[in-house]
């Protein structure tokens, strides 16, 4: 099978705010171990996946970058986009390149900065999700057995009748997709037990996930048309570059899931394979707090820090420098020398709202 890999590394990961930045992004930080979430990205694909196999697209001002987090990855495969403009666009440029180079192609899309804890369970689900996608025109995704009403993520609704307690590996068809709810209607979408959390990975050949954008996103697709061919003649050189270019100046801002899934779903093209394998988006701290180890008050410390009376708060120090938390609870606080973040770890969501302040009045030093 003629299996690739497409690795989403363009954003900026605000919520992550102050240790992000937009000269060092989430994807390239090691919240959770010595390795960067993109390099523990890449090490999962192996040997499902030759390095030789895998394409990186992000922002032309990480190319660089990231071809020193993954120096096993062809720098030719690290693409670059001029300007942010979500998924669908994303997608629509590593399918050209790699459908140009192959037309037989069947692609793994993965978010960059994903946590997964069970890496060989993992693996079996994208086997499965991989065997679905290679039999022709379906989009496939991966959905997560919920655990809790989470409220940050999306969820999936799926046929479950065929599946009966059978835990087989194998793909259902998708109902419908679903934003991010309130308590009650995660509350009521885990009751169901036909809903999974959308985890944004998805499998698919490159000449599906091409027509399908050109039913569903016209626009992106003639944005996209000549990329393709440039490719096919010019391989990565000035032409395809100025192709490239050219589309992101063209193409429209949106998601995969908004314009390709959610219609695509609604006309029974699209499959989910369940899968239990110990995920998180990793979109903010409270997610880093919920992931880390900690003592016997439910504290997660990292660096020099000093807890008196303080429980069920992250800490996290910059370079030896001391930090002390007294008489506090349920917070982070977060220094990286040059600017200090204290919130409540259930607004960690709103650390974008300062990240977008300081945009909007000129302290991009900060940002």
């Amino acid at each position: 099978m003629n299996l690739y890999a497409v690795i989403m590394a363009g954003g900026v990961g605000s919520r992550f705010w102050p240790h992000s930045r937009r000269a060092h992004p989430k994807q390239f930080l090691d919240v959770l171990g010595p390795s960067s979430l993109i390099q523990n990205t890449f090490a999962r694909l192996q040997p499902l996946i030759e390095p030789e196999r895998v394409f990186v697209v992000t922002h032309t001002d990480y190319v660089e970058k990231t071809r020193e987090h993954l120096p096993a990855v062809p720098a030719e495969n690290v693409l670059g986009e001029p300007v942010a403009r979500n998924t669908a666009p994303c997608i629509a440029l590593a399918a050209a390149r790699i459908h140009a180079l192959d037309p037989e192609a069947v692609l793994v899309v993965l978010p960059a900065d994903h946590l997964i804890r069970n890496v060989a369970h993992f693996q079996e689900v994208l086997r499965a999700a991989v065997e679905e996608a290679a039999q022709g025109d379906v989009l496939v995704t991966i959905g997560i057995e919920p655990t809790h009403p989470e409220t940050g993520y999306g969820y999936i609704q799926y046929d479950s009748t065929l599946r009966d307690g059978d835990d087989t590996l194998r793909a259902y068809a998708v109902q419908a997709f679903a934003e991010k709810p309130d308590l009650a209607t995660a509350e009521r979408f885990l009751d169901s037990g036909d809903f999974l959390w959308n985890s944004g990975m998805f499998i698919w050949r490159a000449d599906a996930i091409l027509r399908a954008i050109e039913r569903h996103l016209p626009d992106v697709h003639a944005a996209f048309a000549a990329v393709e061919a440039a490719y096919a003649e010019d391989d990565a050189g000035d032409a395809a570059e100025a192709a490239v270019q050219r589309a992101y100046e063209r193409a429209p801002k949106i998601s995969i899931d908004y314009g390709v899934m959610e219609p695509a779903a609604s006309e029974g093209a699209v499959r989910v394979v369940p899968g239990s394998f110990g995920w998180s988006d990793v979109g903010d701290w409270r997610a880093v707090y919920d992931l880390a180890e900690k003592d016997a008050a439910g504290n997660a410390a990292e660096g020099n820090v000093l807890l008196h009376n303080t429980s069920r708060s992250y800490a996290r120090a910059h370079d030896g420098r001391l930090l002390a938390l007294v008489g506090v609870h349920d917070i982070a606080v977060v220094d990286t020398g040059d600017a200090v973040l204290v919130c409540h770890l259930d607004a960690t969501q709103q650390v974008k709202n300062i990240v977008d302040y300081l945009g909007s009045h000129g302290l991009d030093e900060h940002v």
